[in-house]
């Protein structure tokens, strides 16, 4: 065995006396199990929705019939679904509730409703836009009277909203 220098003892007595006191960190910011975040498929992600999200514009105002409930379809669609719509035989399966925000708001919500709508291969959703100073119930139906895959909306039975909220049939790729 060799012994050590005095040199070399006086650095580690120094050495000792310097980290005295300190623990070991735990490291909790990163898991090493964790698969990694793709940022660019991510990203990729964000900037498709951006190019489908739908512009809606306040300045066109499509022609609404103003006696009864509020109603549209397109040309192209049948009076039939019109009238399904407003019966109730057609379920919405999503929801959307704009209560308590401003139009831009209101906007992106609804955007971001429909694109996920036309990822999900939905058929109808219902658009809850409360009574309030009656400012998105005006402009809800412009709005949707502009996007593509809007067929038809009329105003939601009593089970669905009544007249605070609309039901909204869209197209499908089917």
């Amino acid at each position: 065995m060799t012994a050590t220098s005095p040199a070399k003892d006086d650095e580690k007595t120094l050495f000792k006396e310097a980290v005295r006191g300190v623990r070991k960190l735990k490291q909790d910011t990163i898991s090493p199990h964790r698969a990694p975040v793709k940022v660019k498929a991510q990203q990729r992600t964000e900037r498709k929705d951006k190019a489908e999200a739908h512009p809606f514009s306040d300045i066109y105002e499509p022609w609404l019939d103003q006696v009864g409930p509020t109603r549209y379809r397109q040309e192209e669609t049948s009076a039939y679904e019109l009238k399904k719509l407003r019966r109730g035989d057609y379920v919405p399966d999503l929801f959307l509730d704009l209560h308590g925000l401003t139009q831009e708001q209101a906007k992106e919500e609804l955007s971001a409703l429909l694109l996920a709508a036309k990822r999900q291969q939905v058929k109808c959703v219902s658009i809850m836009h409360g009574h309030g100073k009656h400012v998105l119930k005006q402009r809800l139906p412009m709005w949707l009277a502009q996007h593509p895959q809007v067929l038809a909306f009329h105003q939601a039975t009593r089970a669905w909203g009544g007249n605070a909220a609309l039901l909204v049939l869209l197209k499908t790729a089917s």
